[in-house]
């Protein structure tokens, strides 16, 4: 029988535009560590960002080449954070359900003891992939902690605007979120006070897999955003200590922000929101 008290692995993605990435980015990360190894339940062994790629269409959204660098500068320093081109280097938007299923495979390749940077394709060519995110054979590792279990799990990392935009018609389809939560998890980082734990109550999916929902608070509270970083840029106003001096020192380099790159996709439709909305009408 499985020992209980056995640990399992975790690898916490994050997705999302990281534009730019922030000091708050990277402290998610630290904060969902300390609470999921609190639990004593779980060890965390990676965290993995993957910024979103030019398809997604937001508004003020600069490439993702630069966006990939600022966040490999802002990561350089960390033991356990990394971050994945994957996804920003795709042609078209991509589901989060899809990144999730991504570095799932890849944590169950065979090569996936060795290296997390092997690239494992979602499908082998001419053949449909099968969907069957609970049936996968864990991994084998050699001099294996006895007190970890075998299959490392992914869990997405979010903030609670993550879990808001749930309920934003046609932005995300309902069997993602289904299977996001059944499949995955979430680690979700709200302040002190938030409501958070009212809208799973109020909605039955929420409710239904609310154990695979990890609420972690936010004691020490910490309001920087990319838009609010945005902003003080395009006013000529210092950003020092809200984002890594490595991320500064290159968005002035490259004069990455401006009134003009905050225009940037104006007028257009969000993909996801064209992509579901055309699926709902067919």
């Amino acid at each position: 029988m499985e020992d209980p008290d056995k640990k399992t692995e975790v690898v916490l993605l994050a997705c999302g535009s990281f534009n730019p990435i922030t000091n708050m980015h990277l402290r998610l990360f630290e904060l969902a560590k300390d609470y999921l190894h609190e639990t004593g339940k779980y060890k965390v062994i990676k965290g993995i960002i993957s910024p979103v790629g030019d398809a997604y269409k937001k508004k003020g959204l600069i490439s993702a080449n630069h966006r990939v660098t600022m966040a490999k500068l802002a990561t350089k320093s960390s033991d356990w954070v990394e971050v994945d081109d994957w996804e920003s280097s795709q042609s078209e938007w991509l589901e989060t359900l899809k990144v999730l299923r991504y570095h799932h495979q890849k944590l169950l390749s065979p090569d996936a003891t060795n290296s997390l940077q092997n690239t494992v394709p979602l499908t082998k060519p001419g053949r449909k992939r099968k969907q069957e995110p609970n049936r996968h054979d864990p991994v084998k590792k050699k001099n294996q902690d006895p007190d970890i279990k075998s299959a490392p799990q992914v869990k997405l990392l979010c903030g609670s605007d993550m879990l808001e935009s749930f309920w934003i018609p046609n932005l995300w389809k309902l069997e993602d979120i289904t299977e996001i939560l059944k499949s995955y998890g979430l680690v979700c980082i709200s302040r002190a006070g938030n409501s958070i734990q009212k809208l799973i109550y109020e909605s039955d999916i929420l409710w239904k897999h609310k154990n695979n929902i990890h609420l972690v608070e936010e004691w020490i509270t910490n309001d920087i955003s990319s838009t609010k970083i945005r902003r003080a840029l395009r006013r000529g106003q210092s950003i020092r200590y809200l984002v890594p001096d490595v991320v500064q020192a290159y968005i002035e380099k490259n004069n990455l922000y401006s009134p003009e790159s905050e225009d940037r996709n104006a007028g257009v439709v969000l993909a996801p929101l064209q992509k579901n909305t055309s699926d709902s009408k067919n």
